[in-house]
């Protein structure tokens, strides 16, 4: 299963400790995890294998997103901060658009996200 993390910068570090907290079911499941760019650094600080992207204002939304659209990326972990705008808006409403399209699993929190994982830990 390959599963997409991209996180705004406000939300870096919490989706950094929400791996860090899920390391057990992420090791333990075959998944795979493709990132954008700088979330995918950090990812990788932490001692995780990642697929890097673009970063998101670069372009990264867009190639995750076309992963979803073939069928690649099974569920997307993008940890949005709402107290905040971004440039790449329109990327990120794509983004949101082919999962809705493609029926792929989107959290944009961590509370969501955590409901994700542990359906898939009760499927292991």
């Amino acid at each position: 299963m390959e599963i997409a993390i991209i996180a705004h910068d406000g939300k870096k570090s919490e989706l950094v400790q929400f791996l860090i907290k899920n390391r057990a079911i992420l090791d333990s499941s075959n998944i795979k995890l493709i990132a954008t760019g700088t979330t995918g650094g950090k990812a990788e600080e932490a001692g995780f294998k990642v697929k890097k992207m673009l970063s998101g204002p670069l372009g990264g939304d867009a190639q995750i997103a076309g992963r979803v659209g073939e069928g690649k990326t099974n569920m997307v972990l993008f940890f949005k901060d709402p107290l905040s705008s971004h440039p790449h808006e329109a990327d990120i409403n794509m983004l949101i658009r082919v999962c809705d399209v493609h029926n792929v699993p989107l959290a944009t929190n961590g509370a969501t996200a955590q409901l994700l994982l542990n359906a898939i830990a009760q499927q292991s």
